[in-house]
């Protein structure tokens, strides 16, 4: 940062004895560029290094300071240098009009040397300390987008940490989680300009959304190996303990906002997707029997995702469907088991889905023991 003493001085004006004399008084301080016309004063504004300063004569043919002024503040360059009005002009309205325009002081012809140099220290020092406040705003600003980055990959982080929790104990569907992050995600995309769905679906939601999804199934870690693991269809006892997974996940999600002083949107979503993702339209889902619009749309998206990729993948107590026997079974639960709009966005966007499903299919032929509570 120049120091004042350092700093670049323009002055601009049409009487060559007032240049001399300034330049006189003001070169044993500073570097000075003199002009004698406002077009030359705009040109040698646009020099690098810019003024710090600059004094400017208002009373010049052509183009007055006024004139000169008004450009030098339309410019994205010159905009913020400083400019003190040299007049003879000691009518009030007259230096009311360029304090107006942006100048920053004026000083009254004849010069006072002593009056000169108090005036442009004082700006010099004004504008040494702006420069000092931007960099550390610049600098303020750096750090906190450093450290909103490094949060939110903290909490990218911990999200999936938490939500292996539920995978770990089936290592079978591994990408499970990645396969329906996308399908939320899509279907939101899809259905962000939906009248029905506009007014929710937001970028920042859809970021929430997607980032929340992985939690969908956090509570199975609540469920007994013998029933989450079993090798065949769950008894009607077995299936009610399997059910408890969604209720145990919004619990747990709710434990953990608690622990922290501000609310987050992050774990409203996460608790709608935990807790009402096994609802269905028709109201014949669980654990609440919400149904239609009652049914967050948080839930209702993550509810095809997961029976779609749950259609798709093997398990022990069942095959896999084809890609098209699986959309066909969502075609035939439209208005049933989910949201009309969201199957039509589905069907849609099928060739998406496809393609996720294939990015993040699973490397292995294992047969996927974990039930899905349907």
């Amino acid at each position: 940062m120049d120091t004042p003493q350092s700093a670049t001085l323009l002055v601009v004006d049409d009487a060559p004895q007032t240049l001399s004399v300034l330049s006189e008084l003001l070169l044993p301080h500073y570097r000075v560029r003199a002009a004698t016309s406002g077009t030359e004063g705009l040109r040698l504004a646009n020099l690098v290094p810019r003024p710090d300063l600059i004094l400017l004569d208002v009373m010049m043919p052509v183009m007055d300071g006024y004139a000169v002024l008004a450009q030098l503040r339309a410019s994205e360059i010159t905009r913020e240098i400083s400019v003190i009005f040299l007049t003879a002009l000691a009518e009030a309205e007259d230096i009311e009009r360029g304090l107006k325009l942006g100048a920053a002081d004026y000083i009254t012809k004849p010069c006072s040397p002593i009056v000169v140099m108090a005036r442009v220290q004082t700006q010099l020092e004004a504008k040494q300390a702006r420069d000092w406040i931007k960099t550390q705003n610049t600098l303020l600003e750096a750090e906190v987008a450093r450290r909103m980055a490094e949060n939110d990959l903290t909490q990218r982080a911990s999200i999936q940490a938490l939500a292996h929790l539920a995978e770990i104990r089936d290592p079978e569907t591994g990408n499970h989680l990645l396969r329906t992050q996308g399908y939320v995600r899509q279907l939101a995309l899809d259905l962000q300009q939906h009248p029905r769905f506009s007014a929710t679906l937001s970028n920042p939601y859809i970021e929430l959304l997607a980032r929340s999804a992985p939690l969908h199934d956090i509570g199975k870690v609540g469920i007994p190996d013998h029933i989450l693991l079993k090798h065949g269809a769950l008894t009607d006892d077995e299936m009610t303990v399997m059910r408890t997974h969604a209720k145990l996940g919004s619990d747990a999600i709710e434990m953990a906002e608690k622990d922290i002083e501000t609310p987050l949107p992050f774990f409203v979503i996460a608790k709608e997707i935990a807790h009402w993702h096994h609802e269905k339209w028709d109201g014949s889902g669980y654990p609440d029997g919400l149904a239609g619009e009652a049914i967050p749309v948080a839930a209702r998206l993550m509810a095809l995702a997961d029976v779609f990729d749950a259609l798709i993948s093997t398990r022990v107590y069942k095959p896999a469907l084809s890609f098209d026997q699986a959309r066909d079974t969502i075609l035939v639960a439209r208005g049933q088991h989910f949201d009309p709009d969201v199957v039509d966005a589905f069907a849609d966007g099928f060739t998406q889905f496809v393609a996720i499903a294939q990015r993040y299919q699973e490397n292995h032929t294992g047969t996927g023991a974990v039930h899905d509570g349907e």
